[in-house]
């Protein structure tokens, strides 16, 4: 069956189903079989489950919480938040995002009292939840949430790194600096030999090269790093601090919170922003990798973050009456649930399970880990929250004072005081950009330009006027503006002059960023081109460009118009960058074979440029089997110099609503003259015949949930899958594919909604719907 499916419905549409990926089986056993769990989560709940175990521990022992608080979080946060979540393949424990502020609340209210604070929390994550503000947590801006991330990894990092030298740490990350000089000078050889030997099985594992490193790879590195310490203390027989778990008869649980009641409001605070934004984030984050899965990995519906919300606070308020750590969403896991191929919920919920049976059957073993490479492994994780990766992309966007002062804020100051430092400056910063501008007016071979570098708000209006009467009276003047926002006040303003300076017989041409037109001269406005269509094939006829007899000029002088102004317009831009493509020659990433159809432009509908993509053109997207009596081999050799030559990593086959060739194929009978317009087209037959096959069984094609139009956007659909099969036909495209070098792509593209479509291949063969906050929303939170 082929589907074309939307991918943004609502969140509550999803939260329905999205544990059954599939939908639930009909008949009147599904009762049972919708709970039956498959192959792919049992797998994926041992992988997270290997990760979780030594993870939780290791946190635990951070914070300074009993070891088994780290275990009751990481079971709760398996099935509770697993079940209630609105983020199925999310993974929920016990975070080292919270460690500091867990830390910080243990010694100064009591582990009790801690409990009880994280219960309060949990509460506060359902109301908000009921109040569905769970969106609005993503209106932080990322440097923010990176530098709070990353001050509490630096705050953990050196607090572990007292362990790892053997010793203790202390309250506080200065006084942890202070005290480090005297901890150099007392190492314990024995700690500190653990913690190397965890800290380089850590960097090793996922780098052992070739076949074995991939098996091996199975297994996660924090398991090996710490099993493999474990081994060899044991081994040598170390004398160590190792993992002491009281019998769970003495678990304390959550008592009445005892201490002033504004420190107690000011902790749950903390602990329901951290808790939350890190939850929300790492649900998103989620999101984008499920929709990168490769064909024939089960999909699920996106986040419902509301719920999401709702089922951390259920977790939490369960977790924190248990005697357990703060519960919020955990990268590290859920990165693994999702690599493991997990299909639902039942793989976080089945995680879960293990961690409960570990924690009842498995004491003796745990009690050998030595906790030096607990500490080791805490501190790595510390280590990697500070994302230089991060830290370039907020230092593009110009905001690295933000991400700096939030990250010294949380280390010095603390969580809470941190993310409000960085919010201030954040606001102060977007002030600062929306009040500076700069206006300079410059005169060069007689035209007059006035530039303007910044926001055009009605506080830079005074300054505007002033430079733009320095502009004489039908002088040639040029407007730069190189901001994205301008208010009405600025803008009429701007008009009122413009109007009044053409009016006297000057001439203006508004550009923006680079030189791009975004006005078009007073003296063109009865012109029915636009300054945004530019790349329409489309030339106005004006009066001294028609002839006498009132018959349009020959469309040779439009192609000449057409290219007369992309000498005047565009040449001056992109001289550089092709002057650049040409001495280092062609390297295109993508070969993008489409149909010949004029209303198809390639560069339009991929935003790409020169030297972006390597395209071949013919009627109706056809791909030749190897061997077909075609008469033409320029198809088979534009893929084998693509793939062979240029060593494209994708082909895209791109096809379109109204294809004249579908057409064709339908209405033209058997039999007749075998022109080179239908020799060609029974390159198409074998489509024709899947389409058959789709009506036969009742299973046709869809678009966007719908069933297509009419027999034409039918089979327009079913060519695609098609001709993706005969390119896998040929023994370049088949070899690259088997080296994982080169991906096959699927494209449909609706001319009349300007609305693309992208195949996903599997069980069902999907095509989703490409919207514009898809992309926007998951790259713009990615969590650590």
């Amino acid at each position: 069956m082929t589907a074309f499916v939307p991918t943004h419905a609502t969140d509550s549409t999803h939260a329905s189903h999205d544990h059954e990926p599939h939908g639930p089986p009909s008949g009147k056993n599904s009762r049972f079989r919708k709970f039956r769990i498959s192959g792919a989560d049992l797998s994926a709940s041992i992988a997270v489950f290997l990760i979780a175990l030594p993870l939780s521990l290791g946190i635990a022992l951070a914070t300074g919480a009993p070891l088994q608080a780290g275990l009751v979080a990481a079971a709760v946060g398996g099935l509770v938040a697993g079940r209630l979540g609105g983020s199925p393949l999310q993974v929920s424990g016990p975070a080292a995002g919270l460690t500091v502020v867990t830390a910080d609340l243990i010694q100064r209210y009591g582990w009790r009292t801690t409990c009880a604070i994280t219960v309060l929390a949990g509460c506060a994550q359902l109301g908000l939840g009921c109040l569905r503000v769970a969106r609005s947590a993503l209106a932080v801006s990322p440097a923010i949430v990176h530098g709070m991330l990353a001050g509490i990894g630096v705050a953990i990092a050196v607090a572990q790194l007292h362990i790892v030298l053997g010793g203790t740490p202390q309250s506080s990350v200065p006084d942890n600096l202070h005290a480090l000089p005297a901890q150099l000078a007392d190492l314990h050889l024995a700690d500190l030999s653990i913690s190397l030997l965890t800290l380089a099985v850590l960097l090793a594992w996922p780098r052992i090269p070739g076949r074995p490193g991939r098996v091996l790879r199975v297994v996660p590195a924090p398991l090996v790093a710490v099993a493999g310490a474990t081994v060899c203390a044991c081994v040598a027989g170390l004398s160590l601090s190792k993992v002491d778990l009281p019998s769970w008869r003495s678990h304390a649980l959550a008592g009445l919170p005892e201490g002033p009641v504004l420190g107690i409001v000011a902790a749950v605070l903390t602990v329901t922003l951290v808790c939350g934004v890190q939850s929300l984030l790492g649900a998103v984050a989620v999101d984008k990798l499920t929709s990168r899965r490769a064909a024939g990995q089960s999909r699920v519906g996106r986040s419902d973050l509301d719920r999401e919300l709702l089922g951390q606070g259920a977790a939490n308020v369960v977790s924190g009456a248990l005697g357990g750590l703060p519960v919020a969403g955990v990268a590290v896991r859920s990165v693994a649930n999702v690599r493991a191929g997990a299909a639902s919920r039942n793989s976080t919920m089945l995680h879960g399970v293990w961690v409960v049976v570990a924690a009842l059957l498995l004491v003796p073993v745990l009690e050998l880990i030595p906790l030096a490479a607990l500490a080791a492994l805490v501190m790595a994780v510390g280590i990697q929250m500070v994302s230089l990766n991060h830290i370039r992309t907020i230092t593009r966007h110009r905001e690295i004072l933000v991400y700096a002062i939030t990250t010294l804020g949380v280390v010095f100051l603390g969580v809470l005081e941190g993310v409000a430092l960085g919010v201030a400056v954040a606001v102060t910063v977007a002030l600062h950009r929306l009040a500076r501008t700069r206006i300079t007016h410059a005169e060069e071979d007689g035209v007059h330009h006035v530039r303007v570098r910044g926001q055009l708000t009605f506080l830079a209006v005074p300054r505007l006027s002033r430079a733009l009467h320095l502009v004489p009276q039908g002088a040639a003047t040029v407007v730069e503006l190189d901001g994205s926002f301008m208010d009405h006040a600025a803008y009429e303003a701007l008009q009122c002059w413009q109007d009044a300076h053409t009016a006297q017989g000057g001439r203006v041409e508004v550009t923006g960023r680079a030189g791009t037109r975004i006005a078009e001269p007073a003296s063109t406005s009865h012109s029915c081109c636009r300054p945004w269509t530019a790349w329409r094939n489309h030339h106005c006829d004006r009066p001294e460009e028609t002839p006498g007899d009132g018959r349009p000029r020959p469309s040779g002088h439009q192609l000449a118009r057409g290219i007369s102004a992309f000498q005047r317009n565009t040449a001056p831009h992109v001289r550089g960058e092709l002057a650049r493509l040409a001495r280092e020659g062609q390297r295109p990433s993508q070969l993008f074979l489409t149909c010949a159809d004029s209303r198809l432009v390639t560069s339009m509908i991929t935003s790409s440029g020169p030297g972006d993509l390597f395209v071949v053109r013919n009627v109706g997207n056809l791909v030749p089997l190897p061997g077909a009596e075609s008469g033409d081999d320029s198809v088979a050799a534009a893929i084998e110099y693509a793939v062979d030559v240029l060593k494209v990593r994708s082909i895209t086959v791109c096809g379109h609503s109204g294809c004249g060739a579908m057409q064709a194929l339908l209405n033209t009978p058997p039999g007749g003259a075998q022109t080179p317009l239908r020799r060609w087209l029974r390159h198409g037959m074998p489509s024709l015949e899947r389409m058959a096959a789709y009506e036969a069984d009742k299973t046709w094609a869809r678009l966007a949930g719908r069933a297509p139009a009419d027999a034409v956007e039918q089979l327009c659909l079913t060519n695609v899958v098609q001709q993706l099969e005969h390119l896998r036909g040929h023994e370049a495209v088949a070899r690259r594919m088997a080296e994982g070098a080169l991906e096959l792509h699927g494209m449909y593209f609706h001319v009349g909604e300007a609305q693309a479509y992208l195949l996903t291949e599997g069980q069902d063969e999907v095509f989703d719907q490409v919207t514009p906050a898809q992309e926007d929303e998951s790259s713009a939170r990615v969590q650590v």
